[in-house]
């Protein structure tokens, strides 16, 4: 049986940006309780890249609250539609994606949404399924349905336009897929960021033509990075990833600046009500107390209790006691032939600290990487044969040992 519709309703609210429109939510939340019948909630994500993070998680938690009230939740692999890449906020188009890369990316989505839904109750469908049978008669058709001077209403479509920027018809062709997909599911409600308002109300659009009844859309904020400027990305380098490791979400937290506290224990961490309230209190009060706590939620949320304290306690080791981390996996390297020693840059790429030698020398020029807790003031500096603690920046170390070539 489900909840009235109002109690419903002040939950689905909670954190949300906008219910457009409101008002045909609650229809849909009373029809369905007269019949006893879940609601089609859906989400699109595409996999242009492997990793999913705390701020695709503030609408995966919203999914969760659906299912929690009994309505049926789909998960949209865009397999299809990352081979275009979603256009939203973009000044320029992006770089077509392969189906091999699609593959070798989606291969963790399954496990990473597990760490918020529930696997039993959500639904997975590829947008693949659908979208690559349609022939080019199906495609006319669809795109007929829209025109050029509509689809440049659209905020950074017309910002292009504007300065001459090029836009790839394929770009158009993007928002119109993802509504397909709401017409192919019959949602009745779809979630996403405010960077996709536009093609959220698209859907509906479509499935009126397609004598549907609109899906709702429910618009969640979009979650500042680490940097407390820019919307999280893993492109920005300022996310937390929901399959990081621990002590590195942990880390990560901390690093965030004051200002961004509110917003992160608003929308990532656990709390609600009252404890939500008492939280945003300690965070105006001690900043450093409320942060901890939320690095520690956050660690709890996606790999449990005992990793947080982990977390928590390898933290306070490198950063209030000064230590070493105890538990770094041992990375062996080989030196140069002809040398006999082994540059920084490459070892430093090569414990994975580093994801290339261009890195390497950006973070060397900055001071930002440590051998044996001494600063690597010479970026030329060549390790001999031995064992050596790396460290970058902060938070991440690497214990190598560096022997001969063969």
């Amino acid at each position: 049986m489900f909840l009235p519709a109002a109690e419903q309703l002040e939950l689905i609210r909670e954190g949300t940006d906008a219910i457009l429109p409101e008002e045909e939510l609650v229809r849909k939340l009373e029809r369905s309780r007269e019949r006893d019948e879940p609601l089609v909630v859906k989400q699109g994500f595409d996999p242009t890249r492997p990793d999913l993070h705390i701020g695709h998680a503030v609408s995966l938690r919203k999914l969760r609250t659906f299912q929690e009230l009994g309505h049926r939740v789909v998960f949209v692999i865009g397999d299809f539609t990352a081979r275009v890449g979603d256009p939203s906020g973009r000044s320029e188009t992006r770089p077509m994606l392969t189906a091999e890369e699609i593959e070798e990316n989606l291969v963790t989505y399954r496990d990473q949404v597990a760490r918020v839904l529930d696997p039993e109750r959500t639904e997975l469908r590829r947008n693949g399924e659908w979208l690559g049978a349609l022939d080019l008669e199906d495609i006319l058709r669809l795109t007929s349905m829209y025109t050029v001077a509509r689809m440049l209403e659209r905020e950074d479509f017309e910002r292009r336009h504007r300065e001459g920027r090029p836009i790839a018809i394929s770009e158009f062709l993007y928002p119109m897929m993802q509504a397909y997909d709401s017409v192919v599911l019959e949602a009745d409600v779809e979630l996403g960021g405010t960077d996709q308002r536009f093609n959220l109300l698209l859907a509906r659009t479509f499935q009126e033509r397609h004598g549907q009844e609109p899906q709702v859309c429910l618009i969640m904020p979009l979650l500042r990075g680490t940097d407390g400027e820019r919307k999280m990305s893993k492109s920005y380098d300022n996310y937390v990833g929901l399959d990081m490791e621990p002590t590195e979400t942990f880390g990560r937290t901390m690093s965030i600046p004051d200002a961004l506290l509110e917003e992160w224990i608003t929308l990532a961490s656990s709390a609600r009500g009252d404890e939500r309230r008492r939280r945003l209190e300690e965070a105006a009060e001690d900043p450093l107390a409320a942060k901890r706590r939320l690095a520690a939620d956050l660690v709890a949320q996606y790999h449990g209790e005992e990793a947080a304290r982990e977390a928590r306690e390898a933290f306070d080791r490198v950063h209030r006691r000064g230590e070493t981390p105890e538990d770094l996996d041992l990375e062996d390297l080989e030196t140069d032939v002809e040398s006999g020693t082994l540059w920084i840059g490459y070892a430093l790429q090569g414990a994975g600290l580093a994801d290339s030698t261009s890195e390497a020398l950006r973070m060397l020029g900055q001071g930002a990487v440590r051998v044996d807790g001494e600063v690597v003031e010479d970026d030329d500096l060549q390790l001999e044969p031995g064992t050596y603690v790396l460290q970058r920046g902060k938070r991440r170390f690497a214990k190598v040992r560096i022997g001969p070539a063969g």
